[in-house]
């Protein structure tokens, strides 16, 4: 069904980058309105999109986009580097050179629009197109992996990570740090540096991990 599939990913791109907020009730008649669909259309959409966990759903509620957590982002941080670093070390061992010219390719194409986001006044022509290399360059670096499954796990962590910071990730204060982390990243991966490709994952996702304190 490719009209379903894509107000499914208009959705959920909306959903992760701001379109809208946190804890908002997701009207489903509002988007029946303005996708020219029908309601249940609209409401397998919806619990489609709550199995990735972009939306939640409660009898007599209908769906609503989940709050901030910090404890959340701690979570979904965690999972983040325990699947990036073992998928990216899977692809290292799997991948070969086919995989090399995609991750390669992919991280230039970060790279650029991250030193254009760095250095300019006005940002907004570079957001979505950040938001899409920024997803890929991660998405590639698992990728070779050989587990759909593993996949299939990230990338439901990646959108509700992705959402959790929907706001404040438009801000980019983090840019500069982000070219130097993906850089050190590709490095890593590209010399076949297991444990270094796994440090260098931690590090760059590290600032969304809350300090626990000692007991």
């Amino acid at each position: 069904m490719p009209y379903d599939t894509d107000i499914f990913e208009t959705l959920r791109y909306r959903l992760m980058t701001n379109g809208f907020e946190h804890g908002q009730k997701v009207r489903a008649e509002h988007l029946r309105q303005e996708f020219g669909c029908s309601a249940s259309t609209i409401r397998e959409v919806l619990f489609r999109l709550s199995t990735l966990g972009l939306v939640e759903f409660q009898e007599q509620r209908g769906f609503r986009v989940p709050q901030k957590s910090r404890e959340m982002i701690h979570e979904l941080t965690h999972l983040r580097v325990l699947l990036e670093a073992e998928g990216t070390v899977m692809s290292i061992r799997r991948g070969g050179v086919a995989w090399e010219a995609r991750l390669t390719a992919a991280h230039h194409h970060l790279s650029h629009l991250e030193m254009r986001l760095n250095t300019a006044t006005d940002r907004s022509p570079f957001v979505d197109l950040w938001f899409g290399a920024e997803a890929q360059f991660h998405e590639t670096l698992i990728s070779a992996c050989g587990s759909q499954t593993l996949i299939d796990t990230h990338h439901r962590v990646y959108c509700r990570f992705r959402q959790q910071l929907m706001v404040e990730d438009r801000h980019f204060d983090f840019i500069s740090q982000n070219i130097m982390h993906h850089q050190q990243i590709l490095d890593a991966a590209m010399a076949g540096d297991e444990g270094l490709t796994r440090q260098k994952i931690h590090d760059h996702l590290a600032r969304h991990l809350m300090t626990v304190e000692p007991v």
